[in-house]
């Protein structure tokens, strides 16, 4: 199970990963014993006791091959020889460690919030692309409140919508705002304070799609958005420019759709299926897997 084709990622980044998040998850594991026993101290040595049913390599592994496929519970139980309940708290257990991890870069540091994405740009000189995916989810049921703000204007589906930012590479910088898919994106943006940070650090430029024209409105020179349509009777050389302006923006800003491709890669962020409280730690946690590979490859 060990392999790409299941986990998403190579056996050098399993073992690099592997090496990042056991320490973390051994310590929670060592604080669930302790609130259990009370707060008391243990009466045995370390390592006395019940051995573990899997061990965290093969909780890491199933985690990875349910992100990465969408395989079910019980067919990762039958698959590991236990009962679909030990699968489903491993993949609990794990799952936030991994979406905790933040967004590598080849410098050895990790990007964790929007600001730190700001101040990295700023510091490197990198012009960040924005823009917005939505991934289908279940419907709520019906009498439930907020039942419509799920509706995506664009698709016409239920969606809840994230944010990408990515680098001139397509190399994911953060994945964050998660939000329900009425929302409109100029609006996550000024909810997420992308404006306050566009004031903040007025040297970061930003290439944006037509979804944040709004933003652009707010901060010219800033934010760069492909350019407004044409009247209809504009002279045609007034529409051969705007053509060459609209295809020019849109190549530099096609990075982003990259990275978010690369997102889409996995299963569980094509269509998700189960809980919609669980999307934003799963999408944390495949986007920081991905981030990975611009240094692990």
């Amino acid at each position: 199970m060990s392999h790409p084709a299941f986990t998403g990622i190579s056996r050098r980044h399993l073992r690099l990963l592997r090496a990042e998040v056991y320490p973390v998850w051994l310590a929670g594991r060592e604080g669930r014993l302790h609130a259990r026993r009370g707060g008391q101290r243990r009466r045995r040595a370390a390592g006395a006791g019940r051995r573990l049913i899997l061990r965290f390599t093969d909780r890491l592994v199933l985690t990875l091959a349910h992100l990465r496929l969408g395989v079910p519970h019980e067919a990762l139980a039958a698959a590991f020889g236990v009962d679909r309940c030990t699968v489903t708290r491993a993949i609990g257990q794990v799952c936030p460690l991994l979406a905790r991890r933040g967004f590598a870069r080849p410098s050895g540091i990790r990007l964790h919030t929007l600001a730190d994405v700001f101040a990295y740009a700023a510091a490197e000189g990198v012009t960040l692309r924005l823009d917005a995916t939505e991934i289908r989810v279940r419907r709520p049921r019906v009498g439930r409140p907020g039942r419509k703000a799920f509706v995506s204007g664009k698709v016409k589906q239920n969606t809840i919508k994230s944010t990408v930012v990515s680098d001139e590479y397509g190399a994911t910088l953060w994945c964050g705002g998660h939000r329900p898919g009425r929302m409109h994106d100029t609006t996550a943006a000024r909810v997420e304070g992308i404006g306050a940070l566009l004031d903040a650090y007025r040297q970061v430029k930003v290439l944006v799609d037509a979804g944040y024209q709004g933003l652009a409105k707010d901060h010219p020179g800033q934010v760069t958005a492909p350019p407004l349509k044409l009247r209809p009777g504009a002279p045609p050389a007034r529409q051969a420019q705007w053509e060459a302006e609209r295809k020019h923006q849109s190549s530099q800003r096609i990075p982003v759709e990259h990275a978010i491709a690369e997102l889409k890669w996995w299963r569980q962020l094509q269509r998700l299926t189960g809980r919609r409280e669980l999307l934003p730690e799963t999408i944390d946690a495949v986007a920081g897997l991905v981030s990975d590979r611009m240094i692990t490859w």
